[in-house]
């Protein structure tokens, strides 16, 4: 009996056999090359994303960002976002139920930026205090709450409409650390109304090596680029680069494809 999905949920052979299917038949890079195979490759990697998209209620496919976890989704939305966005004085909010993936990015920030960090406690039952995070909304130097879906210890769900709500009424943009909350709730992205949303396809029954990363088409057009060399660029020249559209902008090097794929398949 297995009972450790919190960390990693087992595979289904659905999505085993469509990643074995993809390795026999249709190994190729995507968005390069002119042969047939990289065409087909190209299309079952964005077949995918548009199966995420589905999955999550996204209004547009350029909205989903493939990453290689939740851990690097999260990071993306600090590194990028955060980087141009935050400055000295301003605040994240996070809860005291966070995994270290929603805490760490944001830690590096304040010591990088001195930006400042605004625990929500809970109390005995393991709920969100909301008062705390109304109190600290109303300092008016919030500029994002960054709150898990579903909390990998106690398994409590945070408000997330009510939260979500709240934090826009103050103009704070919200980002979810969906990782657990995927697996066991249907998410409806535009119905919630968040900012970002990222999970891992290893905690809903896909192969590791694959996240994603949800973000308003508005805000990724905003954010710089992650990480930079092959697939991410428009072009190069020797004094600079443009970076290519969504969500490829965000997709440096060879993605995930044939765990896109095995993801695709789990979820459907």
């Amino acid at each position: 009996m297995y009972l450790d999905s919190a960390a990693t949920g087992q595979k289904p052979q659905v999505a085993l056999d469509a990643m074995d299917d993809f390795y026999r038949t249709t190994n190729a890079n995507v968005h390069r090359g002119m042969h047939g195979l990289t065409a087909k490759a190209t299309e079952m990697y964005e077949h995918s994303r548009e199966v995420v998209r589905d999955f999550l209620g996204a209004a547009n496919a350029n909205e989903i960002v493939f990453t290689k976890n939740c851990t690097e989704a999260i990071n993306l939305v600090a590194k990028s976002w955060g980087g141009k966005n935050l400055k000295k004085g301003d605040a994240v909010v996070l809860s005291i139920m966070e995994h270290h993936s929603n805490i760490v990015p944001w830690l590096q920030l304040k010591e990088e930026k001195g930006i400042e960090i605004v625990w929500i406690d809970i109390d005995d039952e393991g709920n969100l205090k909301m008062n705390e995070l109304e109190t600290a909304l109303a300092r008016g130097n919030v500029k994002l709450v960054s709150i898990t879906g579903q909390s990998n210890v106690l398994g409590v769900r945070p408000p997330l409409a009510e939260i979500i709500s709240l934090a826009h009424k103050a103009k704070t943009l919200v980002l979810v650390d969906a990782a657990q909350l995927v697996a066991h709730h249907a998410v409806d992205v535009q119905k919630l109304d968040c900012d970002f949303l990222a999970f891992s396809g290893h905690k809903v029954y896909g192969p590791t090596g694959i996240g994603v990363l949800y973000g308003t088409k508005e805000l990724l057009e905003e954010m710089p680029p992650f990480l930079g060399g092959g697939g991410m660029i428009a072009s190069v020249t020797t004094e600079g680069f443009r970076p290519g559209d969504l969500p490829y902008k965000f997709e440096a090097g060879t993605p995930p494809i044939a765990e896109a794929v095995g993801l695709a398949a789990a979820i459907t």
